[in-house]
């Protein structure tokens, strides 16, 4: 079998994930700060030039890479469990569910990352980041709305997703337990809003704005390019 050649991408890539494993022990004590990037450089041996290549900015790339590694990982583990008999509503619990696995052996991580993304200048990319992550959930559960409801759905995930994972950082109970059963109050909500959404839409009003937001529809591919978070 032929091999096939690493590209230059292949090899910043894999600096950046490098460089991510050896900063991750030390972002209990120093964050996701230059001090902490400097080690990971050190500790990792990986060239500072390929380093300055891999994260440009320093630590916040390889927050953002932390984040995305979360991501992929929460993909992972749905292409290999077997949701496909559970209620709509269930399979999204169990989606934000399998990405909270993901970050269960870093929690202090997730938590300098949020300290770090809630900072004004960072405020845009944490979003972004949230986004695509809902975005991915939607995606994997194969929603095929066009229309406001594309838009809707991932405001309202990404609320869930993210008072979810707060109310995670500070749980203590066995198996976070604890954090499954907000996890659940909060998609019953949803539901409870969706109903009074449709009961909504049969009235006069309901139905002038429902005329406006007909028009919003799905970004192309093209479009998403710039979109909150897309990433190909």
């Amino acid at each position: 079998m032929k091999k096939i050649k690493k590209t230059e991408f292949d090899h910043i890539e894999a600096a950046r994930r490098k460089l991510l494993s050896f900063i991750l022990p030390n972002i209990d004590f120093d964050g996701w700060s230059s001090d902490a990037f400097n080690l990971a450089i050190n500790d990792s041996g990986v060239d500072v030039g390929l380093a300055v290549q891999a994260a440009p900015r320093g630590a916040i790339d390889l927050a953002v890479a932390f984040h995305r590694q979360g991501d992929e990982s929460m993909l992972t583990t749905h292409e290999k469990s077997d949701i496909i008999n559970l209620r709509y509503s269930e399979k999204v619990a169990q989606m934000v569910w399998f990405r909270i696995e993901a970050l269960k052996a870093h929690k202090e991580a997730v938590r300098r990352s949020i300290i770090l993304f809630a900072l004004p200048s960072n405020l845009n990319e944490g979003g972004k980041l949230i986004w695509n992550t809902v975005d991915c959930m939607w995606n994997a559960l194969e929603d095929t709305s066009t229309d406001s409801n594309w838009y809707t759905k991932r405001a309202t995930l990404s609320a869930v997703y993210s008072s979810t994972i707060l109310f995670w950082l500070g749980d203590e109970s066995l198996g976070s337990k604890d954090t499954w059963d907000f996890l659940d109050r909060r998609i019953k909500n949803v539901m409870a809003f969706e109903k009074t959404k449709a009961k909504i839409k049969e009235t006069p009003i309901g139905q002038s704005i429902e005329g406006v937001l007909k028009y919003l529809k799905k970004p192309s591919d093209e479009h998403k390019l710039t979109f909150p978070g897309y990433r190909r």
